[in-house]
């Protein structure tokens, strides 16, 4: 392995990192209903789990309200069960052929809870990042102590000062991603 090769894998893995934290803020909730809130839940459909999004059509009718369009009828009261039964807090209700469930604004307790969780998420981004930076440089350690290796010291050390600035600018990304959040967490 080069250099170069040390640096796109590293790099790759943080920027797994950053689209994780992505998806997984994006179902932390706000004042606003949101379709990610509630798409990724785990339904039991026929003894397989299954995403919810792979099972109705979700949509937002109202700012404070989702509508859930099951694709197979039979499956709505598996659906509202999952539903009732994550620790999201919602109520659904079952309306003919669909699912209305009223999202309501959580309270100011509640917010900081989420903003706490929001950041922890935030924090447990920047590890991963980290340790993606550690074994890329014990990558390059090895390739400069190996004696068939043709890196020198000097090219080692540009080598981990690439790495350490591809974290820098990850971890600055992370944090205005989860002030982002915390900010729409926090405000009314």
């Amino acid at each position: 392995m080069d250099e170069k090769s040390i640096l796109k894998s590293a790099e790759q893995g943080m920027d797994k990192a950053v689209d994780y934290l992505t998806k997984e803020l994006r179902g932390i909730r706000t004042g606003r209903a949101s379709t990610a809130l509630i798409e990724y839940l785990k339904v039991d459909y026929y003894g397989s789990s299954t995403d919810l999004r792979d099972l109705a059509a979700i949509s937002v009718p109202e700012p404070t309200q989702l509508l859930v369009k099951p694709f197979d009828p039979s499956s709505k009261s598996s659906i509202v069960k999952t539903i009732e039964s994550s620790d999201l807090g919602l109520n659904p209700t079952v309306d003919g052929d669909t699912v209305r469930i009223a999202v309501p604004s959580p309270s100011a307790e509640r917010r900081n809870q989420l903003a706490t969780q929001a950041k922890k998420m935030g924090e447990d981004s920047k590890v991963a990042i980290r340790n993606e930076r550690r074994d890329a440089q014990k990558q390059i350690d090895s390739l400069v102590k190996d004696k068939n290796s043709t890196m020198s010291e000097d090219q080692g050390k540009a080598a981990k000062s690439n790495i350490d600035d591809a974290t820098k600018g990850r971890v600055a990304q992370i944090d205005q991603i989860v002030s982002k959040k915390v900010d729409e967490i926090t405000s009314i």
